[in-house]
C-alpha cells in the first residue's frame, strides 16, 4: 500500500485498478476520481493498472472504490 504526505501537505496515493486497457479507460477513471472532494490530480496508466491520486487529505477508500466502479472498473486496492 502506498500513501505518502508530501511537503506541501498533499497526500499521494497509488491504487491498482483492474480492467483498464486504453487511453479512454484512463480518462474515464481520471474523470470520476477528479470529482471527489479534495482531489487535485489524477494520473491513470492502463499498461500498469496504476492510478496515482494527489489529494488535500487522505481519501475514503470506499469513495474511491465507488468512483472507480462508476467509471466501469474495479478497485483492487492500493499499490
Amino acid at each position: 500500500m502506498t500513501a505518502r504526505t508530501d511537503t506541501q501537505g498533499s497526500v499521494t496515493t497509488v491504487y491498482k485498478v483492474t480492467g483498464m486497457s486504453c487511453g479512454h479507460c484512463e480518462g474515464s477513471v481520471s474523470a470520476e476520481l477528479t470529482r471527489l472532494p479534495g482531489v487535485t490530480s489524477v494520473r491513470a496508466v492502463a499498461a500498469t493498472g496504476e492510478v496515482t491520486v494527489v489529494s488535500e487529505a487522505p481519501l475514503d477508500e470506499e469513495a474511491v472504490r465507488a468512483a472507480v466502479d462508476e467509471a466501469g472498473f474495479e478497485l483492487a486496492g492500493r499499490a
